[in-house]
């Protein structure tokens, strides 16, 4: 590796590290003051707005560490332009891909830091911070509660009408068993609510059709207390169950979930998605801010910083739009999540073409 790799490196990740420090402590007050009055009002405990600060940076540094990346090579890579170092680099008979290499190595370095804090410490704070917001600011439910269906295991599904999970009850419940492709019992009530401290659920007008060939045997009751192959909760998980999770728990959750026929499936993959094309876009993102500010230009860094504001806020826009797609209808998460990558990468083949000119 020589001096200017070394250089280069280090101007790069200093710079993305400076840029951390100035914007996460901004984004913290910005936020303290949105919610200060809701903190008051619920009497939250010191120790846990601290510890959702805590949470709340690696949920905002993993949010936005694609802009601040962006952002950071542009300033830093666009001063080298106006002090002529670029100029002089690439006159001593340097290729444009070879200077480039030191700014790709730094992405790396990046990009790993990413991925496993993407993978393994950031699920943890998601679960820490989605919970505290749940308790002391939404006070909102973050499930789906209106018509869930799920299968349990490899023979029964249920269904219920509505859930309500403070009191663990829901409404217009049934299970039905099959073998093979054939009914063999099914059970209906009017509620079904968890008795946490005899553990058993609790069934209200109570039926039951057994299905035994020509023959129905029917059986009903004002009340039954039994054990079911699921616990209440499984009717319908936190919507941001995924985002709480590590890289192998995160796989087993979305194949539960694949198997009981989630509404929510299309969200758990967009999420698992995303773990991986988040650190690939250090490496995007990188070449087209080297791209379009190691040349200097009239109006010097601030035609740069604007440009790569712009495409910055861009890359955001169709990140929400796609994800609010995957939401709202049946478009594939896997295009969600794989479509601005794929564009920004586009973009960055035309602008390292036009640099190299």
């Amino acid at each position: 590796m020589k001096i200017l790799d070394l250089y280069i490196i280090k101007r790069y990740l200093m710079t993305f590290l400076v840029m951390l420090l100035m914007f996460v402590p901004i984004g913290v007050m910005v936020d303290m003051a949105e919610k200060i009055d809701k903190f008051k009002e619920n009497e939250v405990p010191t120790t846990a707005i601290f510890e959702y600060y805590y949470d709340f940076t690696w949920f905002f540094g993993n949010l936005l560490f694609p802009i601040f990346l962006f952002l950071s090579v542009i300033w830093f890579t666009s001063k080298l332009a106006n002090d002529t170092e670029v100029i002089a680099i690439l006159s001593s008979g340097i290729s444009f891909f070879r200077f480039l290499r030191p700014y790709l190595i730094s992405a790396s370095v990046v990009a790993l830091f990413s991925f496993f804090a993407g993978m393994f410490v950031v699920p943890k704070s998601n679960l820490r911070f989605n919970e505290f917001l749940t308790k002391y600011i939404s006070k909102t439910s973050v499930r789906q509660t209106r018509n869930l269906y799920k299968q349990i295991n490899e023979n029964e599904f249920i269904f219920v009408s509505n859930y309500d999970p403070v009191r663990q009850s829901a409404n217009n419940f049934s299970l039905e068993h099959f073998e093979g492709n054939e009914l063999k019992f099914k059970i209906q009530s009017n509620t079904i609510r968890w008795i946490d401290k005899d553990t058993l659920f609790r069934l209200s007008s109570y039926t039951k059709r057994t299905f035994d060939k020509d023959q129905e045997i029917y059986i009903k009751m004002s009340r039954k207390d039994t054990i079911f192959d699921f616990e209440i909760d499984d009717l319908s998980p936190v919507s941001y169950k995924a985002e709480t999770l590590t890289f192998s728990d995160l796989n087993r959750f979305i194949e539960t979930e694949q198997e009981g026929g989630s509404v929510l499936i299309n969200n758990h993959l967009l999420v698992r998605y995303k773990r991986w094309t988040l650190p690939l876009s250090a490496f995007i993102l990188t070449i087209i801010a080297v791209a379009v500010s190691s040349f200097k230009r009239r109006g010097g860094m601030g035609v740069n910083l604007a440009f790569g504001i712009t495409l910055g806020f861009l890359l955001i826009f169709f990140d929400k739009i796609f994800g609010v797609l995957v939401n709202k209808s049946n478009f594939s998460p896997f295009l969600a999540a794989w479509l601005p990558l794929i564009l920004f990468g586009i973009l960055a083949f035309f602008l390292l073409r036009h640099a190299k000119r």
